[in-house]
Parts: C-alpha cells; structure tokens; sequence
C-alpha cells in the first residue's frame, strides 16, 4: 500500500481522482435512470431498451471523436461544449412523456455528449507522475471506478423507485455539473495541451497495442455485462441478492487492482489477468446459491481491475502523446459495444435456458478475451523497468499557465 499513499501524496493526484470519478458518477447512474424513466412513462421493456440502444451509439461514437477535439481546441472548451449539451438533453428527457423516437434521439443526443472525462484523465496521469508511477497510477483509477459501477446503480434504483425517474436523472445531472466543473477547473486540464495529431482519425487503430487495448476490453466488458444480467436472471428483478453478488463482484475488481496495480506489466501480464477472470466464472456457472456464486464473482473480479490498468499502460507506452486521447477513446468505444453486445447475448440465452445462460456466455467472452491475450502477447511491449509514458512528439508540448 506504500505505493499508492506516495501516489496520493503527489500534488494534484488524489484531488485529479477524486474530480474526475465524480464527473464520471453519472454515467453509472444514468443507463438505469434512463430505463426506469422510459418504462414509467410507456410500461414496456422494449421501448426502454431501444432507447439504451440508442444512448449506446452515441457513446460509442463519441469517445474516438470527442477526445481527438481536444487535440485540436483543448482539453476545457471541448469538456464545456460537451458537459452543456450533455446536461441540457439529460434535464430536457425529463421535462415531457415523449414518444419513444423522441427519447431516442434525445438518449443518442445523450451519448453523443458525454465529456470525454476518461480519455481527459488519462492523457494527464503521465504529466502528473515519474515513470515508474504510472502503472500503479492506472491501476488505482481503474479500482476506484469500480465506486462508479456500484454505488451509481443502488442510488438509482433507490431515488427511482422511492422519489421518481424524474428525480434520478436530475440527481445525474448535479453529478454531472459538480463534477465536470471541479474537473475542468483543476489546474492540470489548463495546463497540460494535447498537440493537434498529424495522423488521420482512427490511424491510431494501426498501433497493435491499440487495437488489442480495443478488442480486449470489449470481450472483458461484455463478459462482465453478460455476468450481471445472468447474476439478476438467477436471484429475480427484486432481490437484494443479486446486488450483493454484484457488489461483491466490484469488490474483487478493487482488491485486485490495489493488490497487483504495482506488479510490472510484461508481454504475459494482459494473458494472465484474464485468465483469472476466465477461471471464476466457469466456477461461477457451476455453483449455485449466493455464497458460493459470490466467492466465484469475487475470484473473478480480481483480474478486472488489473486487466484494465494493463490495457491503459501498453496504450500510454505505444501511441505519441497526441494520439493518447482518441486512442483511448478508441478503447472505451470497445467496452460500450462489448457491455451491449455482451447484455443482448446474455439475455437471449436466458430467455432459453435462465440465469445460468447469462453465466455461459460471460465465460465464453472470458475465454476468447484469454485466447486474445495469449495468442497476442507479443504485440504487448515489456514494460518491466521501462517507462510507460507516451512517445514524445516531434515538436514540443505546449505547456498553458492554468
């Protein structure tokens, strides 16, 4: 744990972390928020899926695009432009019983302005810390988000069913605002300038590290996806067990991250990683009950974590600093459509055969996600005693007076 107290310690680091996972709280919050609003308005699951669909693409559209702006106008004036639009789609969803087209656009509208906090953050970590800093660093905010994924859905599910949807999603918003103003305002996002990339939109893709970061994280995200909807199948819409499974599967995720987040990435780091997740949850398919199911979750989870934080270090180490931004955006595209292809597989297979259906599949995105990794390994740089930086570019960095 020395590792991360000296990591706090760096100035700006835990206040970076603590702005930028309260400016990315709504969105743990928002894809429920959104569901309960539209069933409560129209009574039907399948609007209310369209509708995710559609918020779904706009995220996924976003991410590449929106990062690489801010190597053309800055960090600030895209995250503003995007937190306004963001907020005024969010605040007008609730203001009328639309039509489902119309809470559709208004959800792509939605995930098309997400500000690009993630890709933000991650472009500045390797200006705020020494090389031998970073991975750590990556692994801490990869653990910490895990807040996100569990905390956002039970205040939902809370304020949505005992206050109102309305009520939800305005509580999003003021995440939303609060943190993506404490964010923007921090002095890194000022002071740290993207150079403008030379490269054509989704080049970056070429770099192999990318495009493994990419396809790995969809399989990893749409194995967990597939995992909670098989984990809510098995206990019933209503019980508390199946959050208690969930919450227990974050946990993992958290331990793992803080446990390993200092061990040095190599070419096998990424193989071995999910390899762990693979492993619990085949268990996890083949126990029943919440104990059992729970521990399963928990050995599962243990590679999560890690397997992201490795992910964000071979991209840093292999892309020049001015790609960083859409590399990363590239690589939170793939998770998006891993977490909706992984949910629509595992629903069709529970509607067959129950919750153990949604079990299977995520154990199948697990193994391929393995195979990749294995298969892969060498495209993966050694980062053991090398720096995990981005590449410099070829003319200096800007630096701004924040």
């Amino acid at each position: 744990m020395s590792t991360y107290t000296a990591l706090l310690k760096t100035p700006g680091v835990a206040r970076v972390i603590a702005a930028q996972l309260t400016a990315r709280f709504p969105f743990g919050m928002l894809s429920l928020a959104f569901l309960l609003h539209v069933e409560h308005v129209h009574h039907n699951y399948t609007a209310a899926g369209l509708v995710l669909a559609a918020t779904s693409l706009g995220q996924a559209i976003s991410g590449p695009l929106t990062s690489r702006w801010m190597g053309r106008w800055a960090m600030r004036p895209v995250l503003v432009l995007t937190l306004v639009v963001c907020l005024a789609s969010m605040i007008t969803f609730t203001l009328y019983d639309f039509s489902v087209p119309v809470f559709m656009a208004l959800g792509f509208v939605t995930g098309l302005s997400v500000p690009p906090i993630q890709p933000a953050v991650r472009t500045i970590y390797p200006k705020m810390v020494n090389s031998s800093q970073l991975t750590p660093l990556f692994s801490l905010d990869a653990s910490a988000q895990e807040i996100i994924w569990v905390l956002g859905p039970v205040i939902t599910t809370f304020v949505g069913t005992q206050v109102g949807t309305q009520e939800a999603i305005w509580l999003a918003a003021v995440f939303l605002v609060g943190g993506g103003v404490w964010f923007i305002a921090s002095p890194e996002v000022g002071r740290v300038r993207i150079p403008r990339s030379k490269r054509a939109f989704g080049k970056v893709l070429a770099r192999p590290t990318v495009l493994l970061a990419t396809v790995a994280g969809f399989l990893l995200i749409g194995a967990c996806a597939a995992v909670e909807a098989g984990v809510v199948a098995l206990f019933g819409e209503g019980s508390a067990d199946s959050g208690i499974a969930l919450a227990v599967f974050a946990l993992g995720s958290l331990v793992g991250g803080l446990a390993l987040g200092h061990v040095p990435v190599g070419p096998w780091a990424l193989a071995r990683r999910l390899t762990i997740v693979f492993v619990g949850m085949v268990l996890a398919i083949f126990v029943s009950g919440l104990l059992p199911l729970s521990a399963a979750l928990l050995v599962a989870g243990i590679g999560i974590a890690p397997a992201l934080a490795v992910m964000f270090a071979v991209v840093s180490s292999s892309v020049k600093f001015s790609d960083t931004a859409e590399a990363y955006g590239w690589a939170g595209t793939g998770q998006l459509i891993g977490s909706a292809l992984g949910s629509a597989i595992a629903g069709f297979w529970i509607d067959r055969i129950g919750g153990q259906g949604g079990l299977v599949v995520a154990a199948a995105f697990a193994f391929v996600g393995m195979v990749v990794g294995v298969v892969f390994h060498r495209a993966l740089p050694d980062l053991r005693g090398r720096d995990a930086s981005p590449l410099p570019d070829t003319e200096p960095v800007a630096v701004q007076p924040s």
